[in-house]
Order: C-alpha cells, then structure tokens, then sequence
C-alpha cells in the first residue's frame, strides 16, 4: 500500500488567532509604531519634504509644455523649443536627483529602527513567562522578528511617505486642473466618491486576507524548524515522503491566501486604473471640441491632458500603497501582541514574609518538615495549578510540606505524571506557585527579584539544551560572569566530560553546533551537568542528571557529585537507586502530594509504593 501521508502536529494555538481585520483600526495600530519612528522623525519629516518637492515639479512639467505649444510652437521659434526642451531636461534630472536624496535619507534611519524593534522583541521573549512559551509555536515567534519586521521597515520607507506625498500630488494637480478649465476639472473629479467607496472595501478585505497570510507564514515556519530538528526522527522512521506531503499541504494552504491576495490587488488596480481613464478620455473629447470651437487653447489642453497623465501614477499606486499599508498594520499588530504580553514579574504574589522562626518538633515523616531552623529550602503547603488547565482539573502540586535541611541533599522519587519536575520548576520560579510559599535559607523567593534569585539557584534539566557557541561558552554560562578557566575545568571534571571534551577537534573552544546534536546524549548531559556546578551555587537542583550515561561513567559522576553536594544544599530528581544514593533523604510524590520522607533503606521498608517504583517494575524504575 502507498505510504498515507501523515500532518504533522498542529503549531500550538496563537492566543490572538481569530482576528477578522475588522476590530481594529490600521491607522491607530500603525500609530503604536510611534515610539520608534519619534528618533528618526527629522529625518522622515525632510524625507518626506523632499519626495512632495519632487512630486511636484513633475506638475510643472504640463506648464513648461503650455508655454512651448502656445509660444514657441506656434510661432515657429526653433530657439524656443530647445529652451523649452532644456527645461524639460533640468526638471527631470531635479526631479530624479531628490528622489534619489529621498531614498538616502530614510535608508539609514529605517534600518535602525527596525534594528531596536527586533532587539526589543528579542529582549521580551527572554522575559516572557515560561508558560507563554508554551502556549506559543517558535515559527510564529520567529515570523514575527524576521518577515513581520521587514513589512514595517518597507512601510516605513515607501507606504507611509507617498501616501503623504501622493495625497499632496493629487491635492495640487486638481488645483491646477480647475484653475485651467474648471469644467474640465469637475469632469475628473468625478472619480473620487467611487474610488473612495471602492478603496474603503478593499482595505477592509485585504486586511483580513493579510493577517491570514502572515499567521500562515508562521504556521509553515514552526513545522520547517520541526523538520531540520528533528531531521533524526524524520530519517530514522522513513517519513521524509509524509512529512514532504504535509509541508505541500501547508505550503499549498499559503500559495491559496497569497492568490487571494494577489486577486484583490488586482481587482482594486484595475478599478483604480479604469475609472480615471475614464474620466481622462471624457475630459479629451470635450476639450477637443471646446479647441475645435475655438473655447479653448491647444496649449491649454496639452497642459490640461499632461497634468492628468502626471496623476496616473498617484492615483493608480493607492491601492499598492494600501495593500503595503494593510500588511504593515497586520505586522505590527503581531508584533505589539508579543510585545503586549505580560512579562515575568520581579516578585510575585507573596502569601506570607520571611521566616524568623524555627519550625517546631513534631512534624511527621509523611509531611516532609522536620525540626531544626529555617535554612535551606522549605516548601510550605505549596500548590501549582498550570494557568491554561481546566478550571475542574486537579491542580498539578496540592499542599506540598518539604524541608531540604542546610547541606542537605533531597532525593524526589514519583512515579510519570506526578509532578516532579514541576516541583523543582517553582524553585528558580520558572513557574509561580498557585499557593503557599517556596523559602531559601528563610526568604520567601516571591520577595525577591529573579535575577538574585536564579543567581542562587542552578539547574541541571532532563533534557539537555546546548546553544551554537563552544564548549566552554555553554559551560560557563552556568556562571555569573566572573568564572574562569579553573572553575570551568573542575566543573568538567565533576562532570566527568574532561576526558572527551579534550579529544574535542579543539578542546573546550569546539563550537558544538545547534543544540549540540553534535555530541552524544551522554555528553550533552554531562556539559549540561557541569553548567550546573560551575558557578558553585547555594542551591542546587537536578532533575534526573545522570539518565544518558552508562554505568561505568554514572559511578564516576556520582562519586565526583557527592563531593560537590557536601558545599550545597540539593534537590535531585531521581529515577534509579543508584541516583537516590546520592542523597540523604528521600521524598516520595505521588498524586501531587508528599506521601513519605525517609531514608531510602526506611522507605523500602516503609512505603509499598517507593519499593515497587525502585524495583524497576514501577514505570522502568521510578519512570
């Protein structure tokens, strides 16, 4: 049977999806663009000047040929016509050295701007909340820095000038047509209501069909990132053909809303085009007859006939104008919904201050607290519901009582699906807790700012993402800057990554190559691992380090870690016994809840459940 193509996984839903182009106005969203076009302004104001001067020596052009047929043409005056001729020349090489100024002069300025828009966008996804993230498909974050912002800067440098100087052409060239014959004039002004009525719709129109376009844009970027990052999954499974089918789909899906587009620009020049053509041969036959009648002189209508053919162009570039004016407007609407969104706050809601007591005797091994003061890490009826779950939904974490003593190292053991990484996600607060409170050495973490915060605490995550730059770089970036060549070789060989890092083509100076996929898993965790330790953090949190090594070098890595864990205080997340050696507690999660605390020896004793999940039948050992 022929393979059956298989669509990959929609991106995930643009919270802004469903706009229909008709709730919002493209002058007051174009306006937002303010604040970055305010530095610049002089510039575009002179820009601007320059292009309405060089408009408008093209009207003066029809005069030139006025005086030529009335004076020197009709009076024979070889002399005249090449004085005439000499004028025509001097305008059109003024008119074309002031555009060209024109396009000098917006050149630099629009390039800086649309330079500081994709910084700020840049700088406001590293603030953004990680749920933001995780509602959002990295396609359509990237469409928005890259196409979206190209839009602006055309807007910016041709759109939002010429609708300007177009706007004062015209204005000027129907001055100068009624002040030649008026009758004539009100013949040409004909064309306005309708052109107007006509362009009012098409804005409209084009405006929703644009918006769907760029959305689309970014829907077929999200799955070409997809495929070059997985490229391994899409060869090791023989799906290339499906996942070809699926981005034709897509594509084709684009190159259907473009067409569209491409009708409705279409549709509105010919109309532009055709209704003053109109106008223009009506205004020839009867300024024919009124020559013929001898009402009206031949240079009077050469001059009449030139100045409206000077028009074309800046009637018939309205609706091109407006189309580039409709994709701008949807762009920075896209853009300002990112720039919109609310940023992670410095502090978050606090239910409670320090703690300046110490907790009392007779807590109980299920609870997790245990006598003694406040340091270390405590977690006080802490509960975490994610923001986009169902109102009915059981929270995720619900009442979590923990005390990870001073120095002490805290093994968290939960079978898939019971929280455990989201409990050490709270920690550096890359998640708020939905209730009670997280405390460091006593300080409750919603009080203070996320850089100190994360300053203390470093994370070593499951999963492990290298960025292109070297090793040494994705290494000492677990540092605060002031780390250097000696920590960056301990923290290897803690890691037990000195070994291969020197077999390295270049050492620790080896650029790894996009998220490292030029490594083995097993030393990416390891690199991972050692951006962890380097900065020799206060509070340490692993979530399952050591699942893509071999025994041989897990051995290794945990009796260099237990060193590094006597300086800190740790949370682990642990899968396997030999991980939960490491610690010196153990803490069992189950159903979002702490159900014991213990030593691994009393919980094997203890808990029924901590036994089956380290016996390997539970989940492949605790998975």
């Amino acid at each position: 049977m022929p393979e059956k193509p298989v669509a990959p996984e929609p991106p995930a839903p643009d919270p802004h999806d469903g706009h229909d182009g008709h709730d919002r106005s493209a002058v007051r969203t174009l306006l937002r663009l303010w604040p970055y076009v305010r530095p610049v302004r002089t510039r575009l104001f002179t820009a601007a000047f320059v292009a309405i001067v060089a408009s408008c020596l093209s009207l003066v052009i029809p005069l030139v040929l006025k005086w030529l047929v009335d004076g020197p043409v009709a009076d024979r005056d070889p002399g005249g016509v090449w004085l005439g001729a000499l004028y025509l020349l001097l305008l059109g090489v003024a008119e074309a050295v002031l555009f060209g100024y024109r396009r000098w002069l917006v050149a630099r300025p629009l390039s800086g701007v649309e330079a500081r828009m994709r910084a700020d966008l840049y700088g406001r996804l590293q603030r953004l909340p990680i749920a933001f993230h995780d509602r959002w498909a990295s396609g359509q974050l990237l469409s928005r820095g890259t196409t979206d912002l190209m839009l602006v800067r055309m807007f910016l440098a041709f759109p939002l000038t010429f609708l300007l100087v177009n706007a004062v052409t015209i204005l000027a060239g129907y001055v100068l047509l009624l002040a030649q014959d008026w009758s004539l004039g009100l013949v040409l002004l004909t064309p306005v209501i309708p052109l107007v009525i006509v362009c009012s719709i098409f804005e409209g129109r084009y405006g929703v069909v644009a918006r769907r376009a760029q959305d689309q844009v970014g829907d077929l970027t999200t799955v070409v990132e997809e495929s070059v990052l997985g490229i391994r999954i899409v060869k090791g499974f023989g799906r290339h053909r499906s996942q070809a089918t699926a981005f034709r789909e897509l594509s084709g899906r684009l190159r259907g809303t473009e067409l569209v587009k491409a009708r409705l620009l279409a549709l509105i020049w010919a109309v532009i085009t055709f209704v003053p053509e109109l106008a223009i041969g009506a205004a020839l036959v009867l300024g024919t007859v009124q020559v013929a009648d001898g009402d009206l002189s031949a240079g009077t209508l050469v001059a009449f006939l030139s100045t409206a053919l000077a028009l074309r162009w800046p009637v018939e570039s309205i609706g091109f104008l407006l189309a580039m004016s409709q994709e701008a407007a949807t762009a920075t609407e896209r853009y300002f919904e990112v720039m919109d969104a609310e940023e992670e706050p410095e502090t978050g809601p606090a239910t409670g201050g320090t703690l300046s007591t110490p907790a009392g005797p007779g807590t109980t091994a299920a609870s997790g607290t245990t006598a003694g003061g406040p340091g270390g890490v405590r977690f006080e009826g802490v509960s975490f519901r994610y923001p986009d779950a169902p109102a009915d939904a059981p929270p995720v974490l619900d009442g979590i009582d923990l005390h990870i003593r001073p120095g002490e190292t805290l093994a968290l053991v939960g079978g898939t699906g019971s929280g455990k990484t989201t409990l050490t996600a709270l920690v550096p607060r890359l998640h708020e807790a939905s209730g009670g409170r997280i405390l460091l050495d006593g300080e409750d973490i919603a009080l203070m700012e996320r850089d100190r915060l994360r300053s203390l605490v470093s994370m070593a995550f499951e999963e492990p993402t290298l960025f292109s730059a070297s090793v040494g770089e994705n290494v000492l970036m677990g540092a605060d800057g002031t780390a250097g060549e000696p920590e960056l070789r301990r923290a290897l060989g803690v890691a037990q990554a000195d070994g291969f890092v020197e077999r390295l083509p270049e050492g620790v100076a080896t650029q790894v190559g996009e998220q490292g996929l030029s490594l083995s898993g097993g030393q990416r965790q390891r690199l991972a691992l050692a951006r962890a330790v380097v900065g020799r953090p206060r509070f340490l949190v692993l979530d399952d380090p050591l699942s893509a090594l071999d025994v041989h070098t897990e051995a290794r890595v945990e009796a260099a870690l237990r060193e590094v864990l006597r300086d800190t205080t740790a949370l682990v997340v642990a899968h396997r016994p030999s991980t939960v050696m490491l610690a010196d507690r153990v803490a069992l999660l189950s159903r979002g809840r702490i159900a014991a605390v213990g030593t691994h020896h009393e919980l094997l004793r203890s808990s029924a459940e901590y036994a089956w999940l380290m016996s390997g039948e539970g989940e492949g050992g605790a998975r």
